[in-house]
């Protein structure tokens, strides 16, 4: 019996939907990024891109389980002495759903051009509509 390895060039990819309202930002992050590495498909294969696009609506209706709401920060540094920026996580989910949405996304994806790659298929909305429906996406379900 032999392995079956993807090929850049055959691989076939999909839209998926995935609904964060009320589900916590981490689980739907996690099936963001596994939709986006390719890891559900059957002939995933490590150093090939073979995911799909995700897109990731109601982004403001995440939810931060325990007291990450109020303890968690965004940081960041300008590169400079006395860069860092602190931004607390109820202010950027107030504000910036989205982004919220994909840091998470990104910090689980490979920090290589491949990752970088696989990061461009994620589309995020903080409201229910989005403006694929020409690619008819497939809602996925959550467990």
């Amino acid at each position: 019996m032999s392995t079956t390895l993807a090929k850049k060039e055959t691989v076939s990819r999909k839209w998926y939907v995935l609904d964060a309202a009320g589900k916590p930002l981490g689980r739907t992050a996690v099936k963001a990024a596994t939709l986006l590495r390719g890891k559900h498909k059957t002939d995933y294969t490590p150093n090939v891109d073979c995911g799909d696009f995700v897109i990731v609506i109601n982004a403001s209706k995440a939810v931060l389980t325990g007291k990450k709401l109020t303890d968690k920060y965004y940081r960041h540094h300008s590169g400079w002495i006395g860069g860092l920026k602190e931004v607390q996580y109820s202010k950027i989910m107030a504000q910036r759903p989205e982004f919220a949405v994909t840091e998470a996304v990104k910090g689980m994806l490979a920090k290589n051009s491949l990752g970088r790659t696989q990061l461009t298929r994620l589309r995020v909305y903080a409201g229910e509509e989005h403006k694929h429906e020409a690619q008819k996406p497939e809602t996925w379900t959550q467990e």
